[in-house]
């Protein structure tokens, strides 16, 4: 395994009392290769004990830019992500590990990876070389230029995306190493595709990802056990479903499974209980009735201050139909700072008059589309924190 020497430094840094404890800081020297040693950081930074420490400078993933390309809805990149640090966890303990971002999974090798398995004419028309490419694509072979609406159906895109996390440990002889990796497998809820000049859209079912989910799995697990660096540790991996690409709220994960080291065979599956839901909604109001009650109420007193507002926005993120984090957004149009700084206030009675505070909540108030304010108070808390923007 790829090893990182550290030098313990000695400096203390003393911020405020809002900001991030920070303990000693190890300078690194992170071995690239034989021939060349880059200097380093390995932080002792935690924004709280739930978060992973990094290594600086931060090395971006050897796959950057991919997510942006395959999936097309932005609010999906931000939870596939956020959500696999989130599972991560419960195989790679935040105060015993340094997160890092994929270093082994690259571009090129995804993009092989997400494509469409070629067609016998593709394979044939190919090189030797080329069709061996060709035949690591991971989803149903469509050939676009001459596919027919039926084609397109029997055979839709499910993969989006494949995302990898690492994670490091300090050894004895003040060395890190990699120990261990989290691979999130992004699928499609719909497949959205063009034929003969119009869009079409063609519905996959959960346990239809499902099935296809965990055979590409399988795959990549074999694949990534070929890799030098992961052949031997232990890798969590977790199916995340894509929510429409017009959804303002994002998909979830749906599964997950941890693999022990040198494992090459996925055994069992666990359920996640997990989904993101927007208030007010439909769904909202069948299966969170009280929640999305609670919006429009909150909707209602915000009205008493600004008549002429647009709404207020939500978004619920719920484990096991527990809630765990509620995000209101407010859109309102202000003519002086004075209007921000009282509205906000008034936002603050109202929250501590009508939340509970078992669950995390994040209000934002919005001008011209750019924040004004930021109320957040953590699950737990009795009191808010405020943050004003200057224009």
């Amino acid at each position: 395994m790829k090893k990182i020497t550290a030098l313990l430094a000695s400096a203390i840094l003393i911020l405020t009392s809002c900001s991030p404890s920070i303990n000693n800081e190890d300078e690194v020297v992170q071995n690239e290769d034989e021939t060349q040693q880059q200097n380093s950081i390995v932080s002792s930074n935690q924004l709280s004990d739930e978060n992973y420490r990094t290594i600086l400078p931060y090395r971006p993933s050897a796959s950057r830019g991919v997510i942006t390309n395959q999936m097309g809805n932005r609010v999906d990149i931000d939870e596939m992500e956020t959500g696999l640090r989130r599972l991560s966890k419960e195989y790679f303990d935040p105060e015993q590990y340094f997160f890092e971002e994929g270093q082994y999974l690259t571009s090129d090798m995804l993009y092989n990876w997400l494509d469409t398995y070629p067609t016998e004419e593709e394979l044939e028309a190919a090189s030797e070389e080329a069709a061996e490419e060709l035949k690591l694509a991971l989803n149903p072979p469509l050939d676009e230029e001459s596919a027919a609406k039926e084609d397109y159906e029997n055979n839709p895109k499910y993969l989006s995306h494949i995302l990898e996390h690492n994670f490091l440990q300090r050894n004895e002889d003040d060395s890190v190493e990699l120990v261990g990796a989290s691979i999130g497998i992004a699928l499609k809820s719909v497949f959205t595709y063009e034929v003969d000049g119009n869009t079409e859209h063609r519905e996959i079912s959960e346990s239809e990802m499902m099935e296809k989910g965990q055979e590409i799995a399988q795959t990549v697990l074999e694949r990534i056990r070929n890799i030098e660096e992961l052949s031997n540790i232990p890798i969590m991996i977790a199916l995340y479903r894509e929510e429409d690409q017009s959804s303002p709220v994002p998909g979830n994960y749906v599964a997950k499974t941890g693999v022990e080291s040198g494992q090459s065979t996925i055994d069992e599956w666990e359920t996640i209980n997990e989904e993101n839901i927007l208030f007010p909604s439909d769904e909202a109001e069948e299966k969170y009735y009280d929640t999305q009650q609670l919006v429009q109420n909150f909707g209602a007193r915000v009205e008493e201050f600004f008549p002429d507002y647009v709404g207020v926005i939500g978004e619920g993120f719920y484990i096991n139909e527990e809630l765990q984090q509620l995000t209101l957004e407010i859109p309102l149009e202000f003519y002086s700072k004075g209007e921000v700084i009282g509205f906000t206030q008034y936002a603050v009675g109202l929250i501590d008059e009508m939340f509970q505070d078992y669950y995390d909540l994040e209000v934002k108030i919005m001008s011209n589309e750019k924040m004004e304010s930021l109320i957040y108070r953590e699950a737990g808390s009795n009191e808010a924190d405020v943050r004003m923007f200057d224009s």
